[in-house]
């Protein structure tokens, strides 16, 4: 006996199949569609973080144009923004990026000017370690993220355990010594200093991040080599595929290579790596 067809029933399905389509394509279109730029006022919350941000990454040495609005213009031009000196939303969505916590703009506090190590041969130390991997782990990422500097220069990185070194490196909370506090979670992620005596050439990492060697949490390694980029007298980086680009932001480190605007910067301190 031949199946009966109803045409009720194809047409109910037919109908239920068109407004399930027109369902999900307006769904995935609003998704689509670009969240629009918000409008609301900056809030006096906002502004005193902003301050601080300026304050801290922004050290202007012209102090006839030192204002906050040429501050955030100085910040705008930096990151490829459209410069307007206005404290919007737009700036104040990167001044929220997890970052590096050295300056885009002025010397280094402690040493002035852009010093490197007069030897190519340098020490390095680890002082403690995060919990967060396990010891061998952050071990070798540190050695890579050196060995990243040293495969295009001169420089040669020798580990010590004990004693003294030209690179101390250390895994920190909030307050540790150098007048520098972190701020926990995100924010400022680590700091290094320029080449020199004392706490030239160390790197502090912020213990409040959750350390990895994946994508997720922070990239120890990616953190490393950029800061140890500090470590051997090189600046922030306007150029946003650069290594010293001052923001995080998350890579393949499967067979890393060092981005061309890196090598050029560490290749005029030490010069290129002899075949």
């Amino acid at each position: 006996m031949g199946r009966h067809h109803c045409r009720l029933c194809t047409r109910a399905v037919t109908m239920a199949q068109i407004l399930t389509f027109i369902f999900i394509s307006l769904f995935y279109g609003t998704l689509a569609m670009p969240a629009p730029p918000r409008v609301d006022p900056i809030t006096p919350e906002e502004r005193k973080t902003a301050e601080e941000y300026l304050n801290k990454y922004y050290i202007m040495t012209n102090k006839s144009g030192n204002t906050m609005a040429d501050k955030i213009r100085e910040m705008q031009k930096f990151f490829g923004m459209k410069v307007t000196g206005t404290l919007d939303h737009s700036t104040m969505d990167i001044m929220k990026t997890p970052r590096c916590g050295m300056p885009d703009v002025g010397a280094f506090t402690a040493f002035p000017g852009r010093p490197r190590w007069p030897s190519n041969s340098l020490t390095y130390r680890i002082l403690n370690f995060t919990p967060d991997l396990p010891r061998n782990v952050v071990e070798d990422s540190i050695q890579k993220a050196l060995n990243v500097w040293s495969a295009v220069t001169p420089l040669r990185f020798s580990k010590v355990q004990a004693g003294n070194a030209d690179i101390l490196i250390q895994f920190s909370r909030q307050l540790h010594g150098d007048q520098s506090a972190f701020d926990g979670p995100s924010g400022v992620l680590a700091h290094a200093y320029a080449p020199g005596g004392g706490i030239g050439g160390d790197a502090h990492f912020d213990e409040d991040e959750r350390w990895s060697n994946n994508r997720s949490g922070f990239n120890l390694f990616l953190v490393a080599a950029h800061e140890f980029g500090h470590s051997l007298g090189l600046g922030h980086s306007t150029d946003r595929s650069a290594l010293m680009f001052p923001t995080y932001q998350f890579v393949n480190t499967n067979n890393f290579r060092l981005p061309q605007d890196d090598v050029n910067g560490i290749q005029s301190l030490y010069g290129r790596r002899q075949q």
